[in-house]
């Protein structure tokens, strides 16, 4: 093992270092490939209690950062994570006995109990490494449900109910208590959970008000806010909705938004009192006969609109339309009811510094018709329920917090997610939620816990091959459900074949194996020059420069060139490209004498002495 620098690290695992919670992207990938099925989830899981939620969901930092992406298109580590989970996770209804071979076995070694407030990503996450640390905890959730805006806020066509509800019952297993129906701030005080022997607390509250529209007529009958509606619906609450709705706001949960109108909405409670069969049947009528149409209308052009690409794409396979570059001026309407929405033409969204300010063209409104208007432009904290002499302190909507520890204002109480940082994504939630675990636990022991040292294990590939065209294989896609057939509760996207998730597997380019160039004149492993390396390279990433002296050899060249073949008279250097690189090993089984291997290196954390 071999001591190593975090810069060096995330360079070779860029995958992993991208994701939040730092998951080995590329391992499980390579064994899901391998058909090691269960190594792979195992993998996924350690680091992340949400495993199967993220399968579907994660918006995929670690996709952004993939360097397959330069040679085509990134691996599709979400939908990989996905396959391995149905496998393994809890939606193969798992025996929970999988969680103590990945961990061990859970012990109550501490005594102090800690309450964790929201049962949303962080506030799960939380609860899940405390009880693996061996302490007591509690959630309190003020819905009736478990999951928080996963469960609230996502559209089931997206994530299943159930799926959360079985990541939830995981997270119990390990001994942690669930209490719903209980409300800070009106079923208890945090000077409550003192009496009651709590020593420390995880505020994960999250950021479940919707921004409003400062807009003429925004209190017109049919007007609505994108989260009330998702929260309405997903609780069972029936909404009403006429046939024109549109949507404003150009991020994911807009989309969210639309898509759940456009299914017809009612459908919450209809699946609730009719059949699977009869429910669907009448969701395909709606469909088939118009039931509704909606539009979404954003700020931003197709290009700069904030969701993600695919959502966009599917949106439109479901029928829904867009407008792009509109800004709402005043929204309309007759005897108190919404009858429709004035926009002006946007000119520009940012400026010359990227600043979001947007600029209109007056004299360009345009009415768009409209049964129900619903406003999705962003959410934020709302913390009525903190009272001053609990000593936590917010500002503009979020909770300020140590950015080191998470630890808010008021002593033990620690927060994270959309609570402390506004709207982010579901694993960076998970993220917060693990840091403040840690924290927890510091202050509860009284001590620090060591960082970990960051040590790289190193193993000699003997002879290092890839499948034939690797590098030639085309990203594969999960199947999609046929637009047909994408009403109410049914998932859009489904999970990927056996076949096609091992062929996606191969695509990995195993950035954590390196080509070393060592040459060694006792072993008989000295570069003779032969350029074999170079001539076989297919990525044309090698090049052997000859005759130059030690003064002539650019900076640039001494920074990229591994081994100086001739150190006293600098005759010949050789430069290696590691970003082009595609970790063939085609160099390492070309060369006569063994000057150049393959070698594979795996970062490793052990506590600090």
């Amino acid at each position: 093992m071999v001591d190593v620098s975090q810069e060096w690290l995330e360079r070779n695992f860029p995958c992993k270092w991208a994701c939040p919670v730092h998951t080995e992207a590329g391992k499980y990938v390579t064994l899901i490939a391998q058909g090691k099925f269960r190594e792979a989830y195992a993998v996924a899981r350690r680091p992340n209690p949400l495993a199967s939620i993220c399968g579907r969901i994660c918006a995929a930092p670690c996709e952004a950062v993939c360097r397959r992406g330069e040679l085509d298109a990134p691996i599709a580590i979400r939908a990989m994570k996905r396959f391995v989970t149905e496998k393994f996770g809890v939606e193969s209804m798992m025996d929970f006995s999988v969680l103590a071979e990945i961990y061990g076995h859970r012990t109550d070694r501490y005594a102090e109990k800690v309450a964790v407030i929201g049962s949303g990503p962080a506030g799960l996450a939380c609860a899940h490494d405390l009880a693996i640390l061996g302490y007591p905890v509690t959630i309190f959730e003020a819905a009736p449900v478990a999951g928080g805006m996963l469960r609230l806020g996502v559209p089931e066509y997206r994530l299943p109910r159930a799926l959360i509800q079985l990541e939830v019952n995981a997270i119990l297993s390990l001994g942690v208590e669930l209490r719903t129906n209980t409300r800070l701030g009106k079923d208890f005080t945090l000077e409550d959970l003192k009496a009651q022997g709590y020593k420390s607390v995880f505020l994960g509250v999250g950021a479940m008000q919707s921004r409003d529209l400062r807009t003429p007529g925004i209190e017109l009958d049919g007007v609505l806010k994108g989260i009330d509606y998702l929260l309405n619906l997903n609780l069972g609450y029936k909404v009403d909705m006429g046939r024109k709705v549109v949507v404003i706001g150009g991020g994911n949960v807009a989309l969210d938004v639309a898509r759940t109108a456009a299914r017809g909405g009612e459908q919450a409670n209809m699946e609730r009192s009719l059949s699977i069969v009869q429910a669907l049947d009448v969701a395909r009528s709606a469909v088939r006969f118009g039931g509704r149409e909606v539009t979404v209308c954003c700020l931003e052009s197709e290009q700069e609109m904030p969701a993600a690409p695919e959502e966009v794409e599917e949106a439109r396979h479901e029928g829904i339309h867009f407008r792009y570059r509109v800004g709402p001026k005043q929204i309309v309407g007759e005897h108190g009811s919404v009858t429709g929405i004035a926009f002006t033409k946007v000119t520009r969204v940012f400026d010359e510094t990227g600043r979001f300010a947007p600029q209109f063209d007056e004299g360009s409104e345009e009415v768009i018709e409209a049964d129900t208007v619903i406003v999705a432009i962003g959410q934020t904290g709302e913390f009525s329920f903190l009272r001053p002499e609990d000593g936590i302190q917010t500002a503009q909507g979020r909770i300020i917090f140590d950015p080191d520890t998470l630890a808010t204002t008021a002593p033990g109480v620690f927060t994270g997610g959309d609570a402390a940082f506004g709207p982010r994504i579901a694993i960076s939630a998970v993220a917060d939620g693990k840091r403040a675990a840690r924290s927890i636990d510091e202050f509860l022991r009284g001590r620090p816990c060591p960082e970990p040292e960051i040590t790289v294990e190193i193993e000699q590939e003997e002879r290092y091959e890839r499948v034939w065209d690797y590098e030639g294989i085309p990203r594969q896609h999960p199947p999609m459900r046929p637009t047909s057939r994408r009403v109410g509760f049914a998932e859009v996207e489904e999970c990927f074949s056996e076949g096609a998730a091992r062929q996606e597997g191969l695509r990995c380019l195993h950035c954590w194996t390196n080509t070393i160039f060592e040459q060694n004149p006792d072993e008989g492993t000295e570069c003779i020059l032969c350029g074999g390396c170079q001539d076989i390279c297919p990525e044309d990433c090698i090049e052997i420069v000859p005759s130059l002296i030690e003064g002539e050899v650019p900076a640039s060249a001494r920074e990229l060139a591994p081994l100086l073949l001739d150190g006293e008279r600098a005759g010949s250097i050789f430069i290696k490209d590691e970003e082009t690189c595609i970790r063939c090993g085609l160099c390492a089984l070309r060369c006569p004498v063994g000057t150049i291997t393959m070698q594979s290196f795996a970062g490793k954390e052990r506590a600090s002495a």
